[in-house]
């Protein structure tokens, strides 16, 4: 009875209308804050709206987002043509993958890991604690209401495309998407062997390998990966016809 007393009292004492307040301020600049760094990259490559590869990279989105009870409809889905092994997500769902990412990629498994990392980090509402972190909310709210310069708004958006996570939350967005893979049926090992292999090619001059820069201690992390997925057994399946996941690196490779 005295927990509960005193649970009560601690609650009392929040001013919930200003809680809200702070809550509703942040929705509505994540929003803007997402439109804006999308800009940015959207001038930095051209988008690819191939129709093939945008059904193709969405039909991987979609099987994670089904199995997960995650809401796609709330998801901007962006495939840009640049060579950098890349994907990350921006405020407000936008979730971009550079082509570089699939045509290295040795299957769409690969790719269905990387996503499920950055899905992780949409759900987890990762973005935006990087960025509060980082740069406080207080300059990102003067960014959405023109107080902010093109060039400011520029470097606010390469911390998400260039710049690692703190380590618990890259491992948490790892965990989490392990979970994703292995309820979508999608095998977890294969995210794990896509981490082996690019911290392989880290002493290599592979100079469009962006995603390891953004994601150190390669192997720690594939290690774990492999470890977590081997706690759920269950019998996978495709995530992509084999003759579409070909024609979907031979279209990115041809634009």
């Amino acid at each position: 009875m005295l927990l509960f007393f005193g649970t009560w009292y601690c609650l009392s004492q929040i001013d919930w209308v200003a809680v809200f307040r702070i809550q509703k301020m942040t929705d509505k600049t994540e929003k803007k804050l997402g439109d804006l760094f999308w800009d940015v990259f959207k001038k930095s490559g051209k988008e690819n709206k191939n129709e093939f590869v945008k059904h193709a990279v969405d039909s991987i989105v979609t099987r994670l987002c089904v199995s997960n009870n995650i809401d796609k409809n709330k998801l901007k889905i962006h495939v840009l043509d640049k060579d950098d092994v890349n994907a990350f997500a921006l405020p407000n769902c936008h979730l971009v993958v550079y082509s570089g990412l699939i045509t290295n990629a040795d299957n769409a498994e690969e790719v269905a890991g990387v996503v499920g990392h950055e899905l992780a980090h949409i759900e987890l509402n990762h973005v935006m604690k990087k960025l509060i972190k980082e740069i406080g909310l207080s300059v990102l709210i003067t960014m959405t209401t023109g107080g902010g310069s093109g060039e400011t708004i520029k470097e606010a958006a390469k911390t998400l495309s260039s710049s690692a996570f703190d380590r618990e939350l890259e491992k948490e967005a790892d965990l989490k998407a392990v979970e994703y893979l292995v309820r979508a049926k999608v095998n977890p090992s294969c995210f794990a062997n896509f981490m082996f292999k690019i911290a392989d090619k880290e002493n290599e001059a592979f100079k469009y390998l962006t995603w390891m820069s953004t994601h150190p201690d390669s192997k720690q992390r594939a290690a774990y990966i492999l470890a977590e997925s081997k706690k759920s057994p269950v019998s996978f399946r495709p995530v992509l016809a084999t003759t579409t996941w070909e024609k979907l690196q031979k279209e990115l490779k041809e634009d």
